[in-house]
């Protein structure tokens, strides 16, 4: 099931948190682990959901049409406005 922009953008402020407060242990420095590359993934990807919801804004107070939006985005204009129009 997709998350929402919102669910993802909370998650990545928790992600944010929890880099904020990590603390390294002896030995942390020396590795990158699978679930820190993750974890990082996901904070750009919400970072990036964040980024296009204010071009999404942007767009429509200039008047573009959800049809282009769609087409920018790689979807459909139907798609593009039941994902974004209540967030715009």
């Amino acid at each position: 099931m997709p998350r929402t922009t919102e669910e993802i953008l909370a998650h990545a402020d928790e992600l944010a948190k929890r880099a904020e407060d990590y603390e390294p242990q002896e030995g942390d420095d020396a590795k990158v682990s699978p679930e820190l590359l993750l974890r990082l993934a996901v904070m750009h990807r919400a970072q990036a959901e964040a980024e296009i919801l204010e071009a999404v804004r942007a767009a429509r107070a200039a008047s573009l049409s959800w049809r282009k939006i769609g087409e920018t985005l790689g979807t459909s204009a139907q798609a593009a406005s039941e994902r974004f129009a209540s967030k715009v």
